[in-house]
């Protein structure tokens, strides 16, 4: 097996950046699916082997899971979507299509790769240790934290970069020619100088005054309809049961916050820390026995200077120190706790007191004299100082211990007195809470069981709406159940015209303005287009896709659009329920100097050409490969998630 990777630590901050996260994205998050067909029904097809309902099942099960582990408030049926499903299915095809091709070409991926990408990456760098090694057991614990063995692991990085090795010959060789990337930017980025003349809809309102009869005939119309619907909403009641709610109900005697004090004064000692500075003459463990005696002598020359007149320490460092990075510093090395030196120094650092100055220290850089400058840490809280921070600990301890059962009980209780939250709301001491004005989809700024869009789900269904019975209790955030109930319901209604015929009002009057002035300006655009040089209000302005110079997007657009074969050119631009804007082009100039530089603008474009080439090939390998959808993926993608 790949050893190396097994020893670093805290691997897992990397993982998370280049596998697991990016592979929510790509695959998306998935509920418990169950399918129409039988679990060995296949769903598609690479190379003639099946990828079956159980392994798509599978797959999604395993993204949930994941993100559940990484945040556990998500509620996964909220990416219960035929699309999300489908993203599933098409990440499956895509692994099996690569690996084949793989393997038909026989590419592998071997411990020397892997350990070269690996060290590549910044994270990587941070990981060692003081003393070059890497902590084993944080790297397998963080890997189980995440459902994952080294060896599951180790197979999946080789497994992504065998995969890699498919599609690197098109993207990775792939470049773009200087004419070619120059005459695509070239037309992208070129300058125009524009006038524009605006015929603002805001400008006409006062020359509008719609009927009643205008006012009716847009309230009735079928396609205005949904702008006067008034949508359900419902007043509520809720019940949060959460490790606060249980804490609020627990005592921890005293003698037992005095016991976990003592057992755990480690916790409350601050580490010591010692600044030093040394003087060190190199002689590697390696060197020859007569260059290391030489070495320690010079050594001992030093120390007997430094015995005779301690304060030369930080010059005698700056001119004899063979270490660079602290000789410039008058040997300052700045605070270090334990594990941070070779032990010899170490050991010898900590044995003496500030201002003292060591013997020679031999380790295998060579020979080292020590000042000890400065010492801090070493002290310890004292109970009273940290009685607060252990009672809560405990608290939190004993109610994470107590919150399964008490879930259990909870949900019973507002299933089984389903008529009222008050007997859950005494019995577990929470606070009966009431929202009004709420809808199926979370307010904006809505927090906790609010927010979450499985609880509205459950509180708008229908024996909920009909009977305004307790809801079953709704997990909601991570050792959190709620569980409401309808007090007051409002169905979706149309609402009257008197009720909105200032809003109607306002909506016509702003049609009828906008009708003006497209009418004005399509008049002066034909004015123009008939005399092209004819005078226009407003400065000239040179935009680009760059400098738009605060015109609005949408005429940038339009004008960088328009064909110029022939100028001055004019087009007129509809701007909807803002009006119409008429533009003359007066001239094209070449591309923006502000749009970057030339040479990487090249790369970028030879590397926007390389990921096509590769997704053509991936698209080749796919008939190649006889890859397909089948028609149980249908039915699959629109089933129901499973519980």
């Amino acid at each position: 097996m790949f050893d190396f990777v097994r020893k670093h630590t805290r691997l897992l901050q990397f993982v998370l950046v280049l596998l697991i996260f990016p592979s929510f994205v790509f695959f998306g998050i998935q509920g418990y699916t169950r399918f129409a067909g039988g679990e060995n029904e296949a769903v598609a097809k690479v190379d003639g082997h099946n990828i079956t309902q159980a392994e798509w099942t599978a797959a999604q099960r395993e993204q949930v899971e994941r993100v559940r582990r990484q945040m556990p408030g998500v509620d996964a049926k909220l990416f219960d979507t035929p699309e999300m499903k489908k993203q599933v299915l098409d990440g499956m095809i895509r692994e099996r299509v690569l690996m084949t091709a793989a393997d038909k070409a026989h590419l592998v991926t071997t411990n020397e790769r892997l350990q070269r990408e690996l060290l590549a990456i910044p994270q990587l760098a941070q990981l060692k240790k003081p003393d070059g090694s890497f902590d084993v057991d944080a790297y397998k614990a963080l890997l189980s934290a995440q459902g994952m063995s080294p060896e599951m692991f180790e197979a999946r990085m080789r497994q992504d970069a065998t995969q890699r090795q498919v599609l690197e010959g098109m993207s990775g060789t792939a470049f773009g020619a200087a004419g070619s990337a120059n005459a695509a930017f070239d037309a992208l980025l070129q300058q125009r100088d524009i006038q524009v003349q605006r015929f603002d809809a805001k400008d006409y309102l006062a020359k509008v005054n719609p009927s009643d009869d205008d006012l009716q005939a847009y309230y009735k119309a079928p396609e205005n309809a949904a702008q006067f619907q008034a949508p359900e909403q419902a007043t509520i009641e809720y019940l949060v049961l959460d490790l606060d709610s249980i804490k609020k109900g627990i005592t921890v005697p005293e003698e037992e916050l005095r016991k976990y004090y003592t057992e755990n004064e480690k916790r409350y000692t601050t580490p010591e820390e010692r600044r030093a500075s040394h003087i060190l003459v190199k002689a590697e463990k390696s060197a020859p026995a007569a260059e290391r005696e030489k070495a320690k002598a010079k050594a001992e020359h030093l120390l007997a200077e430094l015995r005779k007149a301690p304060a030369s320490f930080a010059d005698l460092a700056r001119k004899n120190s063979d270490d660079p990075g602290s000789a410039q510093r008058g040997g300052d090395l700045d605070f270090f706790g334990r594990g941070a030196m070779v032990k010899p120094f170490e050991d010898a650092a900590f044995g003496l007191k500030q201002g003292e100055i060591s013997g020679v220290v031999e380790s295998d850089f060579g020979y080292h004299i020590i000042q000890v400058t400065g010492i801090r840490g070493g002290g310890k809280k004292s109970f009273e100082q940290v009685r607060a921070e252990i009672e809560d600990e405990a608290k939190k301890q004993q109610a994470q211990s107590r919150f399964a059962a008490a879930a259990v009980d909870f949900t019973n209780m507002v299933y089984e007195q389903a008529d009222s939250l008050k007997p859950a709301a005494e019995k577990f001491k929470l606070e009966l809470r009431s929202a009004a004005d709420v809808k199926r989809t979370p307010a904006p700024g809505a927090s906790g069981a609010l927010a979450n869009a499985k609880f509205l789900e459950a509180i708008f269904g229908a024996d909920s709406v009909k009977n305004k019975r307790n809801i079953e209790a709704v997990e909601v955030g991570p050792n959190q159940l709620a569980s409401g109930r309808i007090v007051q319901y409002s169905p979706a209604r149309q609402r009257a015209f008197d009720e909105v015929k200032a809003m109607v009002r306002e909506r016509v009057a702003a049609k009828q303005a906008s009708a003006l002035a497209r009418k004005d300006g399509e008049a002066r655009l034909a004015e123009l287009q008939k005399t092209p040089d004819a005078a226009m209000p407003g400065s000239i302005v040179t935009l680009s896709r760059a400098a738009t110079k605060d015109v609005p997007r949408d005429i940038v657009d339009a004008a960088l659009r328009a064909p110029v074969a022939k100028l001055p050119a004019v087009l007129g631009v509809e701007q909807g329920a803002q009006g119409y804007a008429v533009v003359r082009i007066s001239k094209v100039s070449g591309r923006d100097p502000a749009t970057g530089d030339a040479k990487q603008m090249q790369a970028q474009y030879g590397q926007a050409w390389g990921e096509a080439e590769a997704q053509a090939y991936y698209a080749a390998l796919k008939q190649r490969f006889h890859a397909e959808t089948l028609a149980a993926a249908a039915k699959g993608a629109s089933a129901p998630a499973a519980n």
